[in-house]
């Protein structure tokens, strides 16, 4: 027992096993991390002095994939990874130890390892603490183990950590460690995409998130990973804004109401493309087309990092709409229909969160505007309504049995025309009204040729900015 908390017995088992086959063992890590603060451990962790061949001897349905020591137990229902002592030698790469000895002692494992926090070993009955790393969970300090800037240029992965666990765990990082991450930020160049990705989208989840996107400005990190978004550093905006272009972007992502990270990036650039289109200085400053370009912005960001195909289509669909105009009293039905239609019913939530996040990070702390709520009752209202040519009472089938067509384009240009009609009065949605004025309109239909009907399609798709008009 450790601080009145007991180890799962799973975890205590696998101690057991080992000490009992002659080997130290200790919960190390993360884990152990997680378990002094009170917090349920995502994953275990255990350090031995017993080699790779001797834990699956052991533990003989263990499995071994990789060469840095470690392998995967099963106690009970838990997977726990067992990994031996080891030194890491130089890394060439910033990221990886050019070799690894295995057999050194605990003492020389610790050493290696990023922050004091994550330096503590507990053998179910004594903690080991060399690197007074209690002291700084009691204290909110982040500190890396040793001399910070040795550990950074070992692995630059660990400035963003360093970051993304102060932002988790609402700590504060030591100002050794975090003048360190400053004068060595540029080794970030050697960290994959994949693996910053992976970090900003873990700091996007905390609760900090702003303190997380702040620290990785001041620190110059932000700079190489996302460059984009510093450019509104220092931009005044005008008088709907309190905040400058970044400050703002930042605030708004930090006051979003979504727990999905993507709407939180999305708050997080909406604004980004404000810094390239500005006119004018002071109150009546402007920033037309913002949003399309923000959108493009964002895309070459997403990309820049590797993010997924769909999860890029959606931020830069998001960045892309949240400018949507409503007033109470000056749009019909029709039009919340036709914002539906733009923006897509599966998305309406998560553009109100940005559209929220955009408000309250102008310095106009309410929660929901009234308009905005008055909007959602609309929306509810019309969303049974047709808002695509999937919804008509007619389709292309009947068009081509109607008219003797053949597949193509100009059934598109049909459909999205008796579409338009219905959006303006969803009763003409019957089978009747829709044959009907679709022979009235099969004859221009017919005087229309293939390569004009797609031109026509590619402009309707293009003024209704469907999400999948983004896919390269």
């Amino acid at each position: 027992m450790l601080h009145g908390i007991r180890l799962p017995t799973d975890i205590q088992q696998v101690l057991t096993t080992l000490r009992q086959a002659g080997y130290e063992a200790y919960v190390v890590g993360g884990c152990l991390r997680d378990v002094l603060l009170y917090t349920e451990p995502k994953d275990w962790d255990v350090t031995t002095n017993a080699l790779p061949e001797q834990i699956q001897q052991v533990f003989p349905k263990s499995l071994y994939l990789n060469t840095f020591g470690t392998v995967t137990v099963r106690s009970g229902a838990m997977e726990v990874e067992v990994t031996t002592y080891r030194a890491d030698g130089k890394y060439s790469d910033h990221r990886h130890p050019d070799q690894v000895k295995f057999g050194v002692s605990l003492k020389e494992d610790l050493a290696r390892r990023d922050f004091t926090i994550n330096a503590l070993a507990y053998d179910g009955e004594n903690l080991i603490d060399l690197y007074q790393g209690q002291a700084d969970l009691t204290a909110g300090v982040i500190r890396a183990v040793g001399d910070p800037t040795v550990r950074f240029q070992e692995d630059a992965l660990r400035m963003l950590r360093a970051i993304r666990f102060a932002s988790q765990l609402r700590f504060t990082i030591e100002p050794n460690t975090f003048q360190a991450i400053h004068t060595q930020a540029k080794l970030i160049q050697h960290v994959s995409a994949e693996r910053i990705r992976d970090e900003f989208v873990k700091m996007l989840l905390t609760e900090d998130a702003y303190s997380a996107v702040w620290q990785l400005h001041v620190t110059g990190l932000l700079q190489l990973i996302m460059p984009e978004l510093e450019e509104g550093v220092g931009m005044e905006q005008n008088l709907h804004h309190i905040y400058t272009v970044f400050a703002h972007n930042v605030f708004a992502m930090q006051f979003c109401p979504s727990d999905d990270w993507r709407v939180l990036l999305a708050a997080l650039l909406h604004d980004v493309g404000k810094a390239r289109v500005k006119e004018g200085t002071g109150k009546l400053a402007t920033f037309y087309q913002h949003e399309h370009v923000g959108a493009k912005m964002a895309r070459t960001i997403m990309k820049r990092l590797a993010f997924s195909n769909d999860d890029t289509n959606m931020v830069v669909h998001l960045v892309k709409h949240h400018m949507f105009y409503y007033n109470i009293g000056e749009i019909t039905d029709a039009g919340v229909r036709r914002l539906l239609r733009r923006v897509g019913l599966e998305y309406i939530n998560d553009i109100m969160a940005v559209r929220i996040a955009d408000r309250m990070g102008s310095g106009v702390y309410k929660d929901k505007p009234y308009k905005l709520i008055e909007l959602e009752k609309r929306i509810e209202y019309v969303q049974k309504d047709p808002i695509s040519t999937s919804m008509l009472a007619f389709d292309g089938n009947d068009a081509m049995e109607k008219f003797g067509w053949k597949p193509g384009a100009r059934i598109g240009v049909l459909l999205h025309r008796l579409l338009d009609e219905v959006m303006d009065d969803p009763k003409r949605n019957t089978v009747e009204y829709l044959v009907e004025r679709a022979k009235q309109l099969a004859s221009e239909m017919d005087q229309m040729s293939e390569a004009e009907a797609r031109g026509i399609m590619k402009s309707y798709r293009e003024a209704l900015a469907d999400i999948n008009a983004y896919k390269e």
